[in-house]
């Protein structure tokens, strides 16, 4: 890798020389995996943390939503952080913060502790998530060096998607729910060490700007009622005042967040970039994306363990393949864009996935690993991997390095969101087949209808990818 620290672009403050490759690579894509593994490992462990700590259901939904409320509504302010203070110094305090909340999760001794742990790793994850991303695109220059780069921290960060099932299986059923979190804080006392002495400090260059923190306010509060509203339109329907309320309060403080963008002289999110077609159009597809591929993990999950009947270990090495098909696309993503299309790329990996979501639809209450399992997920995986790498690659230039935190912050925002709403939406579609019914066959028949729509999901992405995201020569590179 000696050949990519040559081409090392730290634009930024820090004077010393510019940090080896392996570094940079190290800490951005370690972040990314703790960031993400965390979105699922805790599923496995649900059960045994709702007898060891007396939690209700709705308590022990929140221990899930928690992370992903704060998670959600602050991605933003942190990517704007990281932009204004140091893409270095709001890494270390973001996986800091993370780390210090896994050990606080991990010793809870009350549902209150652990919860309140699981909102505070959020915000952590909120703030470290961006500047991973952003660490890449500020230090490695566009072209094979950054493809390169980001499709490593793709690899990884799906890797730990991928994987949440499979360690949180393992360290529930070998050792204790309380090493879901704690595994968490070896190894980021590791990476802060690592990035600590060896990342470079960066930020935006020019005139010191000030954190519009009206703006701040506004969209962190906004995302963070979008995303109560569309949990709790999941366990109340979407009619109900505890989802419509939040979701018009989201929407109304999205839009007086817009109003406030226009006029202010150093906005959070500067309008203009969402005229830039690269940005736009990438979190559309995103959005959607998202909506499909979160829901796999968590159904896929039910299926082998409500229907299928696997245990947790069993379940979370069921995930394997998953996790070696969505690394093998990821890795050849790079390579594949150097000899066509980016965007021809993307739209192959959506319909791959697309023909894995569909062939899974087919799974009944009799199903097998082999037969009903193994083959879908090469197809959802694989097609994943080669479509991420680009995406990212898109979403996140043809913009001004002073706005690539913010960029970064916005495209896990699109994708978090995606996810929030497609769970959401899948879980009513699942509840509606199967009724009250609560046999193999029926839960079956539930998932299975989940599995056909989210096809549909990624069928409208493939026609957003084919239409509307730019060719590479023609991507835009005024932010306004």
């Amino acid at each position: 890798m000696s050949d990519l620290t040559a081409q090392l672009n730290t634009s930024g403050t820090d004077r010393r020389p510019a940090p080896p490759a392996w570094a940079v690579l190290l800490a951005a894509c370690a972040g990314q995996f703790l960031v993400v593994l965390d979105v699922s490992v805790v599923n496995v462990a649900l059960p045994s943390i709702r007898g060891d700590l007396g939690l209700s259901a709705t308590g022990l939904q929140w221990v899930v939503n928690a992370y992903a409320l704060t998670f959600a509504g602050f991605l933003l302010l942190g990517g704007r952080a990281a932009d204004l203070f140091g893409r270095k110094r709001i890494f270390l305090l973001g996986l800091a913060l993370f780390t210090l909340a896994s050990l606080g999760g991990g010793l809870s001794q009350q549902p209150w502790q652990l919860v309140v742990a699981r909102a505070v790793q959020g915000l952590g994850a909120a703030v470290l998530s961006p500047a991973t991303l952003t660490i890449l695109t500020t230090n490695f220059p566009e072209g094979s060096a950054r493809t390169r780069a980001i499709g490593t921290w793709t690899a990884v960060g799906a890797g730990g998607g991928a994987a949440g099932g499979m360690v949180g299986g393992i360290l529930t059923d070998y050792l204790s729910w309380r090493w879901v979190l704690l595994v968490n804080v070896p190894v980021g006392a590791l990476v802060l060490v690592v990035a600590a002495l060896r990342l470079a400090e960066s930020r935006a260059q020019g005139p010191r700007r000030r954190l519009d923190v009206p703006g701040a306010v506004l969209v962190t509060s906004g995302v963070a009622a979008l995303a109560y509203g569309i949990v709790n339109s999941g366990q109340y329907g979407w009619g109900s005042d505890r989802a419509l309320m939040p979701l018009l309060g989201g929407a109304a403080l999205l839009v007086a967040f817009g109003v406030v963008q226009a006029l202010s002289r150093e906005p959070l999110m500067p309008l203009g970039l969402l005229r830039v077609r690269s940005v736009s159009a990438g979190n559309a597809v995103m959005l959607v994306c998202g909506s499909a591929m979160f829901s796999m993990w968590y159904f896929m999950s039910l299926y082998m363990q409500n229907v299928l009947r696997y245990s947790p270990l069993r379940a979370g090495f069921a995930f394997l393949p998953f996790t070696l098909s969505i690394i093998l696309g990821s890795k050849l993503a790079p390579r594949l864009m150097a000899r066509v299309d980016a965007r021809l790329l993307c739209v192959v990996g959506a319909l791959s996935q697309a023909a894995g979501f569909a062939w899974e639809s087919r799974m009944s209450a009799h199903g097998t690993f082999t037969g009903t399992i193994l083959g879908p997920a090469v197809l959802m995986s694989l097609g994943a991997g080669l479509s991420m790498t680009p995406l990212a690659a898109a979403a996140t230039s043809g913009v001004a390095p002073t706005e690539a935190g913010l960029v970064s912050g916005l495209v896990n925002t699109s994708r978090q969101m995606g996810g929030a709403l497609g769970l959401t939406i899948l879980a009513t579609v699942a509840a509606d087949r199967t009724g009250t019914a609560t046999s193999a066959a029926a839960l079956a028949a539930g998932y299975g209808r989940v599995f056909l729509v989210a096809t549909g999901f990624l069928l409208v992405a493939a026609v957003l990818m084919a239409v509307a995201l730019p060719r590479p020569a023609a991507r835009a590179v005024k932010t306004g």
